[in-house]
């Protein structure tokens, strides 16, 4: 079952004085107990299937959308019920009291379809339906062919009552098996019947927990404990009575699996449920535990793991992993993250788990403080990303919670997942798939981001494959993930204009699809070829000159240049020629020119997936680029864009060599585990939008309305220290957002009245949210929870103070008051015209507020003239919209409502008052300083190593940063196969 919370103005509100507030609690009977539901007087909640309507979700197809509706009247402390649905969300609780109290005949009430018994009597139309003591309450429909026990009212609780008889008969000390009974309920994590405690107004503890009285009312209603979507997949799809679910066959709980089976559509997400903070505390809070999204363990075959921090002896414990379970983690390591040896980035820490693997994914050099690896910089793995595999199904998490304990049982943190079914057929072709095409751009997304952490980790590369065998065309939400580097602008949508020669455009016209991607690569060896010893009289240079004049150039300003396999030169079997030639379908060796070489580490995966006819590449180049390379004598890189698209049989001197035969069709039944290597690399390699350009990617697809926006909230553990105005602006241009001299443009182009510096300095789009040091000082554990959990500079928050958009981030619901968020949530938010029902859009992930995770932008001075976006950080994060709707749904029925998720902080966010300061570095030092010695705190601040957020203390970089020359490695390589092409005299 799923307890959705609401804001409070999403309940009815009374014309009048409101009556004392009661509650009523419902909790999971047998064996054994779940946790307290808590429900409140005065308000209508909705039962029922579907999520968009009902506070109570009950994941059995028998059960209506909206099934029933419970009221408790806190004037008279009588808890009523309807079948069906007649009072909405908004009602007047005057109103409706009214009607209950008169028990009039509800007659134009939307009744279930298979009814709600109370005492074994159905609910008759629009009848009010008053609970008292010991009421037995099914929601279920009535199925002849099941035992006539449960048409019985009393045959629940006597089923009940002797099996718990007989368990007391059978205990050696029956007197502490009774005093116990709860707790073992507590511990076993079973799927019980309901009980209901109705309360009396009372105020909460000195735990913050609110005492209740007398009154009980069971309800023979079996459900998998409080915890959200808890109903396996196989419960779902079936069409049994949920009074019986626990004998539907293989979904059974195992006395050696501590856990729920957790169900997610996908369509939402939850929180963690969170554990008292020491002896003598008690807290309920509604969430979904580590263990139980790996539950059942025994049914995994494999897991991919993707963190910042993790504590690996913690998480097999925990989750009680077999020691033979493939599981490869792939974390970050200060050293290893950047080391240049690929052997380091990968260990082993057990001896018995042989199949646990750590990897520390590489950071690229454009990203090494001026150019030096060795000096490293300023970025992180940080993603959070489980994937769990099984034979039937594939489950993908992505948390903003690391792998640590403190992090699930002690921090606040989101989790979202879904499952995927298996194919029936392996299907590649999703990696490549496009915004364009949703139902496989999930898949791309995801393949893209685990090849790129396991991309030069071999026995890793599986884990492609793998992918291939699930679909992921139902996937809720769009992923959004970072990588590190700097990248340009993906030519995907440029495909048609790419493809120059005769043949190409005939192949294009023909074979519409074929087209996967792009490719960012560079020319090695360039000026090896034109430097003065080998070309005094510069004879090369005016050939190359000539060509690249006659050859025409696409929309992008690039020439078509030929990849053609050098097989004939033994220094590397793999290796690629970079000729440029006038007549791609007419070549010839006399009206061509080699420019130089890809790279080897290019080389090595396109030429296999060449050569078997998995693919086909065709490159491109700048042409003033590589001349001005050729002429200056420069080791530069010359920027090369290769295409990729399915295997032609093309002749041997068109694009790649390939081979007459297979085809890309035919790759479930011809690839081999040698393959699988390089068809990661070529998944990691191909061009996709990230960070803020994925962000927009998504979102400008639909169009958002400015003069219904209502809020625009972001969520943050951790402000960048360079978040400025610039960082504002871009991010809102990507989320959407317009100039106030466009506000509602209809404009087609996606960039027309974007967002800019001008519009933020004038009015800020964007509130952060980020607790007060007050708030976080008067934390149950005070200041100490939040010193590695939070950060924002001293420097940061004084540059921003006065543009009024920080705002307090208040834990929600209370029960989370008092616990540290580590929490990275945007939302933006409109309300109709009418009023009536909310859109936009919700993200959430890892990403905190910073260019380090998002992206700067970066204006190019190279050729291209093209932005580039600088990524320092590795992230992954979801997006859940709401559409803007349709002019024929002006009233918003039977859509899904923005309000319907709940967000982990109170909303509207209080701003900041005077006074108020967030909790920065600086802030939280000063009141560790109060609490302690000044010498205590420093000497165990020095020593104890971060375990969570890397404080960014980012450095602006300029574009031309980023114009990198050849490695010596590169270097070598290239003039080891110039010496064997000259020496040999080998042709083109």
């Amino acid at each position: 079952m799923e307890c959705n919370e609401r804001n409070s103005d999403h309940g009815a509100t009374r014309e009048s004085q409101p009556s004392s507030l009661g509650f009523v609690h419902l909790r999971p009977l047998g064996e054994p107990a779940g946790d307290l539901m808590c429900l409140r007087s005065d308000r209508v909640y909705t039962v029922g299937r579907g999520r968009r309507y009902c506070d109570l979700v009950l994941l059995q197809r028998c059960i209506s959308n909206r099934h029933c509706q419970i009221f408790l009247d806190g004037s008279d402390r009588k808890l009523r019920l309807i079948d069906g649905f007649l009072f909405p969300r908004r009602s007047h609780i005057c109103e409706i009291s009214r009607g209950f109290q008169a028990g009039r005949q509800c007659s134009n009430a939307r009744v279930s379809l298979n009814g709600v018994f109370v005492n074994g009597r159905r609910v008759q139309q629009g009848a009010v339906a008053e609970l008292v003591f010991f009421s037995e309450v099914k929601i279920v429909r009535v199925n002849r062919s099941l035992s006539t026990l449960e048409h019985s009212p009393l045959a629940p609780r006597s089923f009940i009552l002797q099996s718990q008889l007989k368990s007391i008969l059978a205990s050696s000390d029956p007197i502490s098996y009774l005093r116990n009974f709860l707790d073992l309920q507590q511990e076993k994590h079973v799927t019980l019947p309901l009980a209901l405690e109705i309360g009396s107004p009372a105020s909460p503890d000195s735990e913050g927990c609110c005492k209740t009285d007398g009154l009980r009312i069971n309800v023979a209603q079996k459900v998998v404990s409080s915890n959200p979507n808890v109903l396996s997949d196989e419960h779902r799809k079936s069409s049994v009575n949920a009074v019986e679910i626990m004998e539907v066959d293989n979904c059974e709980l195992h006395p050696d699996d501590d856990g729920v089976v957790s169900y997610s559509d996908g369509s939402t997400f939850f929180l963690n449920r969170l554990k008292p903070t020491g002896p003598g505390t008690s807290v309920h809070c509604d969430g979904v535990t580590l263990p139980e999204l790996f539950h059942p363990v025994k049914t995994l075959l494999r897991v991919f793991i993707a963190t910042f921090t993790c504590d690996v002896s913690w998480f097999l414990s925990c989750c009680r992993l077999p020691n033979h379970l493939p599981i490869t983690i792939a974390c970050h390591d200060s050293v290893r993250c950047w080391s240049a040896c690929h052997d380091s980035r990968t260990s082993a820490p057990y001896i018995n788990y042989p199949n646990l693997l750590l990897i520390y994914p590489p950071f690229p050099d454009v990203i090494a403080f001026g150019k030096d690896r060795k000096k490293k910089g300023v970025a992180c793995h940080h993603p959070k990303l489980i994937v769990l595999q099984r034979d039937e199904s594939l489950r993908v998490i992505v948390t903003s919670a690391n792998l640590v304990p403190k992090q699930w049982d002690y921090v606040t943190n989101t989790v979202w997942w879904q499952d995927f079914p298996r194919r029936s057929t392996l299907d590649y072709s999703a990696f490549f798939g496009s915004i364009e095409d949703l139902k496989s751009d999930f898949a791309a997304q995801l393949a893209g981001f685990v090849a790129s952490l396991i991309v030069d980790v071999p026995s890793q590369a599986h884990w492609v494959n793998e992918l291939a065998k699930y679909n992921f065309g139902q996937a809720a939400c769009h992923l959004v993930a970072s990588l590190p580097g700097v990248h340009t602008q993906s030519s995907y949508y440029l495909a048609a204009d790419y493809c120059l020669s005769a043949k190409q455009i005939m192949q294009c016209k023909t074979s519409s699809g074929h087209f996967f991607g792009s490719v960012q690569a560079t020319v090695v060896g360039l000026s090896h070829r034109f430097h003065a010893s080998p070309d005094p009289n510069g004879g090369r240079l005016r050939v190359l000159a000539s060509l690249l004049g006659k050859c025409r150039e696409n929309t992008s300003g690039m020439v078509e240049v030929l990849l053609k396999r050098a097989t004939n030169i033994p220094a590397d079997t793999n290796a690629v020629s970079v000729v440029v030639t006038a007549d791609l379908d007419k070549f010839s060796v006399g009206d061509s020119v080699q420019l130089g070489f890809l790279p080897r580490d290019v080389a090595k995966w396109l030429s296999p997936l060449s050569d078997i006819g998995f693919f086909s590449f065709s490159a491109f180049i700048y042409a003033k680029e590589a001349l001005a390379a050729a002429f200056g004598g420069s080791s530069t890189r010359v920027q090369l864009l290769v295409s990729v698209s399915k295997a032609n049989t093309f002749s041997d001197y068109y694009c790649c060599h390939v081979m007459q035969g297979p085809t890309f069709s035919e790759i479930p039944r011809l690839i081999c585990p040698e393959h699988y290597v390089s068809l990661c690399s070529l998944v990691a390699s191909v061009q996709r939008c990230l960070g803020l350009w994925r962000l927009r990617e998504v979102l400008s697809r639909h169009k958002w309305p400015e003069s219904l926006e209502v809020d625009f909230v972001y969520g943050s553990s951790s402000i960048g220290t360079s978040v400025n105005l610039q960082f504002f602006s871009a991010f809102s241009a990507a989320a959407g957002k317009k100039s106030c001299q466009y506000p509602d443009s209809n404009e087609s182009d996606p960039a027309w009245g974007c967002w800019t510096s001008a519009d933020e300095l004038n009015r800020p789009s964007i509130k952060i949210l980020f607790p007060t040091i007050e708030r976080v000082k008067n934390g149950r554990r005070g200041i100490w929870d939040s010193r590695h959990l939070l950060s924002l500079s001293e420097r940061t928050w004084q540059r921003l103070t006065t543009t009024g958009v920080f705002h307090d981030a208040i834990p929600y619901p209370c029960e989370r008051l008092g616990y540290p968020m580590h929490v990275k949530v945007a939302q933006r938010r409109f309300q109709s015209g009418n009023g009536m029902f909310s859109f936009g859009w919700i993200y959430i992930g890892s990403h905190n507020f910073s260019p380090a995770a998002w992206g700067n932008t970066l204006l190019s001075s190279s050729e291209s003239k093209a932005p580039k976006l600088h990524i320092c950080n590795y992230e992954l994060g979801i997006v859940l919209i709401v559409p803007p709707p349709d002019l024929s749904d002006t009233d918003g029925r039977n859509r899904f409502n923005l309000d319907d998720f709940v967000l982990p902080f109170v909303m509207p966010a209080p701003e900041y008052q005077d006074g108020d300061r967030p909790a920065t570095a600086q802030a939280m030092r000063e009141a560790c300083v109060e609490v302690t010695s000044s010498k205590l705190f420093l000497s165990e601040d020095a020593t104890e190593e971060l375990n969570e957020d890397i404080l960014d203390e980012e450095v602006t970089f300029e574009e031309s940063d980023f114009s990198i020359q050849e490695s010596e490695e590169e270097k070598i390589y290239a003039e080891m196969l110039w010496g064997q092409v000259d020496s040999a005299g080998i042709s083109l």
